[in-house]
């Protein structure tokens, strides 16, 4: 059976092992986001709000444990990590907060008696995340998606294969129904499957060009849509009335960030 590894960087240790899942599990994965969307889509934005408060209290109280799980998993130093997880809370209690405002409708001037822009959610996001924000990356896409009113499918970097599933119990434990949020642990074989099903009306990623090249074709072949951040290196510019002592150390930071 093919699994993923969970390794320590420090000392190459394997954490834990992970079984793919196979196709029955992906189609009832699949199912069991269209049978959580049906409901969700209904909830008001003060239901959905407390599901992410209550998610943001769980960050705070436990990010010893995330933080360390991150850590293990990616080695992320552990203030950072920490770090991390108090950024995933405040996500949470932004968008309880903002959302519904963000999402009313915009009425337009069109020569109609009422012309307007209406925001609704659409279905499922499947979302293939990167190894090195291992919290942030999840949160800053499903916060906002699930606080419209949609659901997620989660494929996220193998060898942070126990974030994802932290994760998807932190949203279970805060109160959202069975199937909103899930972690599905799968290879690229089976990524087409999953974006060319029904439920799943957008696909995002944050990854290589490469990788992105890839899910945007699929995306295009079954008519979805897409939300790509892609990879590259900007350049770091140091004019001559800098202080060199400061742009220095600034540039070793940004460069060795994960």
């Amino acid at each position: 059976m093919a699994v993923f590894k969970s390794i320590f960087p420090f000392d190459q240790q394997v954490i834990a092992e992970y079984p793919l899942h196979d196709g029955v599990t992906i189609d009832k994965k699949i199912s069991n986001a269209a049978k959580a969307f049906a409901a969700w889509k209904n909830f008001s934005f003060s239901q959905r709000a407390d599901v992410l408060k209550k998610a943001a209290t769980i960050l705070r109280n436990d990010k010893e444990r995330f933080g360390t799980l991150m850590t293990h998993e990616m080695g992320k130093v552990i203030a950072e990590a920490k770090a991390e997880a108090e950024k995933c809370a405040w996500t949470c209690d932004y968008f309880a907060e903002h959302a519904e405002s963000f999402l009313q409708d915009d009425v337009i001037e069109a020569g109609y008696h009422q012309s307007f822009v209406a925001y609704q959610p659409i279905g499922a996001v499947f979302a293939v995340m990167p190894w090195n924000f291992p919290f942030w990356q999840v949160f800053r896409y499903a916060v906002p998606a699930l606080m419209a009113g949609n659901v997620t499918l989660l494929k996220h970097a193998p060898n942070v294969t126990g974030c994802s599933l932290a994760i998807e119990k932190i949203f279970l434990d805060a109160g959202a129904p069975e199937g909103v949020f899930q972690s599905v642990i799968i290879d690229i074989p089976d990524v087409e499957k999953i974006v060319s099903s029904e439920i799943v009306q957008g696909v995002t990623l944050t990854g290589s060009e490469r990788a992105g090249s890839s899910l945007a074709s699929l995306a295009g072949k079954h008519i979805k849509k897409s939300v790509m951040e892609l990879g590259g290196s900007d350049p770091l510019i140091v004019l001559p009335d800098a202080d060199m002592k400061k742009a220095a150390t600034v540039a070793v930071q940004s460069r060795m960030l994960n």
